[in-house]
């Protein structure tokens, strides 16, 4: 028997991780989805005192980074609220490279594609950190391939939010996209060219940096109304000509998928929500944009109508979906952490049940309560699931970074019933594989996988398995599925990788569920 590495150990998933990993530190290893919760003590957070008939206005982004005391090695964040129309990140971080600063740790709640022009500041080393829920396009892939001298995080949203409160992530300076803004530093979402809805991103941020800085492009007469951040937590205030571009904001109405699969796929789902016995008053519901999520949600509205059932909430980020469904009287209330396209945004404006809340109320595990903890059903998304259920959102199976977790583990924790829908095979790969690429998502919080070829069940299950048989479901074990998955595939499983690890994989947490290797 050989002797047990003591640089390495394994997770409750058992993948192996290192011990300690260079410029991100030791690696606290996944043992549980719930074994690390309890008391914990949050983090000090700093105050200042706003002198009467001061003014928090500057004349320029320069102007705040030199208020704010900005020095090299700092750690600053930013909101995904703008998404792929962000201006903000590249206004700042362009600035900062003006300055001078170098070795900056980027702390945003989500990159897009839009964000690119970051890629030049990878290169000089102003940038040298990142440490987010979600990465895609163009810096997701230079990170996969080594562009990124530190190791990035990829966390939940969950997990920011509890890192930014515990004091594991301390921000120097958030910087704040503000689509309305007054002059004291009151903030909404709602009005103005940028208008983007819910700010609850912003919201955990804005608590606990030393330094908040709101950027606007909309800078209203005081009070701004309504408020969604307020002025006792703003330091100071700069307009700009544009925060942002709204078709990159809100891009018209997300729609349920049309294909014939995807739709076979969505009503299955809907059929085991509906067998699971939880479908009843006070039903409780969340899914994400994509269209199978929809077309779910479409289902799901159907049944609930039939059956006059009336849910409590919805959560999450909320679609235009979701949104018709609370006018249909089908939910008491909506959570709102971030609206997904401009039917929420105007929702979110207009309708007093629709409900804002922070990424810390939304998912935080060390608080006491988040909302996923109310959640009866979640629709879940993969890029791959195991044999053990484990879920991959985070790398494709060629190991690029092509998203993350976002709130997928955190939902997944808190959910009663947690429902993955997948095509098997996508673009020639199986997404029903032995072991996942990346471990995202673990499998003991994962109670069903939706496709096209059938239904599986988690084992830890067996009540929810005799429910879906009895109502006359196909379920068939996950081997099954793997091996049909495996028929289809034309694309071999994954690219050779090198040693170095380029971002490590935390659980909502802390914990880690596995590390992203580069590239080659």
């Amino acid at each position: 028997m050989r002797d047990e590495n003591p640089l390495e150990t394994r997770n409750a998933g058992l993948r192996t991780l290192p011990r300690r990993v260079t410029d991100y530190g030791d690696v606290r290893a996944f043992t549980g989805a719930f074994d690390n919760l309890g008391e914990f003590e949050n983090a000090a957070v700093r105050m200042r005192s706003a002198v009467p008939g001061e003014s928090k206005m500057l004349p320029s982004i320069r102007a705040a980074i030199q208020a704010c005391a900005l020095k090299d090695g700092a750690v600053i964040s930013f909101h995904h609220h703008l998404r792929n129309g962000d201006h903000v990140l590249e206004m700042v971080i362009a600035e900062i490279a003006r300055a001078g600063l170098k070795n900056i740790t980027i702390a945003p709640s989500s990159l897009f594609p839009v964000h690119a022009p970051l890629l030049q500041y990878l290169d000089s080393e102003v940038v040298t950190g990142i440490h987010t829920a979600y990465m895609v396009g163009p810096v997701a892939d230079a990170v996969s391939r080594g562009a990124l001298k530190k190791p990035a995080t990829m966390c939940t949203h969950g997990g920011r939010a509890r890192a930014i409160q515990s004091g594991d992530l301390r921000i120097d300076v958030a910087f704040v996209g503000a689509p309305t803004a007054d002059a004291y530093g009151n903030i909404n979402g709602v009005d103005g060219a940028s208008a983007c809805g819910s700010l609850g991103y912003a919201a955990v941020d804005v608590e606990c940096a030393r330094w908040v800085v709101a950027i606007t492009d909309n800078l209203v007469r005081y009070p701004a109304c309504p408020i969604d951040i307020t002025q006792d937590h703003v330091d100071f205030i700069v307009a700009v000509d544009s925060i942002g571009d709204p078709r990159g904001i809100a891009s018209g109405t997300t729609r349920p998928t049309t294909d014939p699969v995807g739709l076979q796929i969505a009503r299955t789902a809907a059929d085991v929500i509906s067998l699971s016995g939880l479908l009843i008053d006070g039903f409780s519901f969340q899914t994400g944009a994509g269209g199978i999520s929809l077309a779910v949600a479409a289902a799901v509205k159907d049944v609930m109508q039939r059956r006059n059932i009336r849910g409590s909430f919805a959560s999450g980020g909320i679609t235009g979906a979701i949104v018709d469904m609370f006018h249909a009287g089908l939910f008491r209330a909506l959570f709102d952490v971030q609206c997904f396209d401009l039917s929420a945004v105007d929702s979110y404006r207009r309708d007093a049940a629709h409900l804002g809340m922070s990424a810390s109320l939304y998912a935080n595990p060390h608080n006491r309560g988040a909302v996923v903890n109310q959640l009866d059903a979640m629709i879940l998304g993969a890029a791959e699931i195991d044999l053990d259920f484990n879920v991959n959102v985070t790398t494709g199976t060629d190991g690029i970074i092509m998203g993350g977790s976002g709130g997928h583990a955190d939902a997944a924790a808190g959910a009663k019933l947690a429902i993955v829908t997948t095509r098997l095979n996508a673009g020639g790969y199986p997404k029903v594989v032995d072991h996942v690429t990346t471990l995202t998502t673990p499998g003991e919080t994962i109670d069903v996988l939706v496709t096209e070829a059938g239904v599986a069940v988690n084992p830890r299950r067996g009540e929810l398995r005799h429910r879906l048989v009895a109502g006359g479901l196909q379920v068939v074990p996950i081997e099954h599925l793997r091996n049909m998955a495996g028929h289809g595939a034309s694309r071999p499983h994954q690219k050779s990788r090198e040693e170095r690890i380029v971002a490590v994989v935390e659980y909502r947490d802390g914990t880690v569920t596995d590390v992203v290797r580069a590239v080659a």
